[in-house]
């Protein structure tokens, strides 16, 4: 069942298509400075039409 599950979720992925160029992430760096001391935090962000997705850390 796990096989025929993996299967046909590739086979769905791979009927999306991904047409066009490839784009690259945006990617951004922060670094914040306050009386409680300095925060850093990065993020990437990856957009294809009206979709978004995007990922960050702060330290």
């Amino acid at each position: 069942m796990k096989r025929i599950f993996a299967i046909v979720s590739l086979a769905a992925l791979a009927a999306c298509g991904a047409d066009g160029e490839p784009k690259p992430p945006q990617l951004a760096g922060q670094v914040t400075m306050s009386s409680s001391g300095v925060s850093i935090g990065t993020s990437a962000t990856l957009k294809r039409g009206p979709f978004r997705l995007g990922v960050g850390v702060g330290l």
